[in-house]
């Protein structure tokens, strides 16, 4: 199987899988797949640009709503994960994963899929040790501390994962596993890199969460993006454990390595994207502790019976198979030739897919539940995040890597894009 990995795509769809098919042609071979490491900007119409925590003078419509209106569609299959740059009311739409176009597949805040024989799963948003404990409060429409607090990485989520016990061959994350940087050149990082060198001394650069999700799953590969750049580490998991390589890429412009193609052993296809069972067995187990609150939360006396779902599930996907319910729009899509005012349409409906999915799992809905009263305060130091840069004057969160990028490398006119 060959496998295409890309950075963070910041909603450049087209030049990605042109630049993929260029290389099919070149070199006379096909890709089964592309894997988007966040980032990725699945902006529908004007409306989303609102959920897009951005500045305003960067936020544009992309090409993503190409293919959601279906005037293009995706060459290949596409899985993609969730990074701190996204249309975040249409990711909570796709909260458990979904189609986010056709033949685009959101993995969703947490998810496991199949693809043929190969396991991919992955963990959406960014480490914030501030939010970490807390639930899912956050609702569209997002005010100006939800749209910042919407994709840090939840406990409940990472938990989750932390339930697999099947291999994982490929996980994908949005920022690095903390400490990464031990396994790899991390000299010629800070060369390239120099305002990461205070976070690399310290151990604080990546996240926690992922770090112990590699320490658990152990993958054979493990790609990421956030940073802005290519770095590649080997991670040995004890004397004659297994290894994970890992791999960072950088953001979709001319002259950056945010592409990388590899070939992995597997069945041969053709292919599709299928939901997993012992994925389906955790989020119907998990189900019940779903996290509504600004409240620090605690799951670790909970008992889930997961094996008990799993048993339940075989019958179930016997009946109906394990392919992903099917793409549905849920809003109008934008037309370039018109202007749409955002008041021509309104509300946040519920994605057919999630309740197709969560009626699956007999499960209620609750996405759209309202969050119960919450203990989160709001300060300028909310949302000072592990990689922030700061002085008396002012702080530069690495939440908004394209104006650190600016300020940090002022001759690369490329990060202003």
């Amino acid at each position: 199987m060959r496998i295409a990995v890309e950075g963070c795509m910041h909603g450049d769809l087209d030049t990605v899988y042109k630049t993929l098919q260029y290389a099919e042609t070149k070199n006379n071979f096909k890709i089964d797949l592309l894997l988007c490491c966040g980032d990725f900007q699945a902006v529908r119409n004007e409306k989303d640009l609102e959920s897009l925590n951005v500045p305003r003078k960067y936020r544009s419509m992309n090409s993503f709503w190409k293919y959601y209106s279906g005037e293009e569609v995706a060459p290949f299959p596409t899985i993609f994960i969730g990074g701190n740059h996204e249309a975040s009311n249409y990711m909570w739409e796709l909260y458990h994963g979904g189609w986010a176009a056709p033949n685009i597949f959101f993995l969703g805040f947490a998810g496991v899929v199949k693809f043929g024989n190969i396991r991919i799963g992955g963990l959406s948003g960014i480490y914030n040790q501030r939010h970490y404990h807390l639930g899912h409060y956050e609702r569209p429409p997002y005010n100006e501390h939800t749209i910042r607090s919407v994709y840090h990485v939840r406990e409940y989520d990472v938990h989750q994962l932390l339930q697999v016990e099947e291999p994982i061959d490929i996980f994908l994350s949005h920022d690095w596993p903390v400490c990464i940087t031990d396994y790899g050149n991390s000299e010629e990082l800070i060369r390239r890199k120099p305002y990461f060198k205070k976070e690399i001394e310290e151990r604080t650069l990546g996240s926690v969460a992922a770090a112990q999700l590699l320490e658990k799953l152990k993958p054979p590969y493990w790609f990421s993006a956030h940073l802005h750049c290519k770095f590649s580490a080997l991670v040995q998991h004890g004397e004659g454990g297994p290894v994970t390589k890992f791999l960072a890429l950088d953001k979709c412009l001319p002259g950056r390595p945010f592409l990388q193609i590899l070939e992995i052993e597997s069945e041969p296809g053709p292919y599709e994207i299928q939901y997993d069972e012992e994925w389906l067995a955790i989020t119907r187990s998990f189900n019940s502790v779903f996290p509504l609150t600004g409240k620090k939360t605690n799951f670790g006396s909970v008992d889930l019976h997961v094996e008990d779902s799993r048993q339940w599930l075989k019958s179930r996907l016997q009946e109906r198979g394990a392919k992903p319910f099917e793409f549905v729009q849920t809003v109008p899509c934008y037309n370039p030739s018109q202007s749409v005012s955002n008041h021509s349409f309104s509300g946040y409906p519920r994605n057919p897919q999630t309740v197709s999915y969560l009626q699956l799992l007999e499960l209620p809905y609750l996405l759209d539940s309202m969050p119960e009263p919450k203990d989160v305060s709001y300060s300028r130091a909310s949302f000072i995040q592990r990689g922030s840069f700061s002085d008396d004057s002012e702080t530069i969160p690495i939440d908004d890597v394209d104006e650190l990028e600016e300020l940090a490398e002022v001759d690369d006119e490329e990060a202003k894009e």
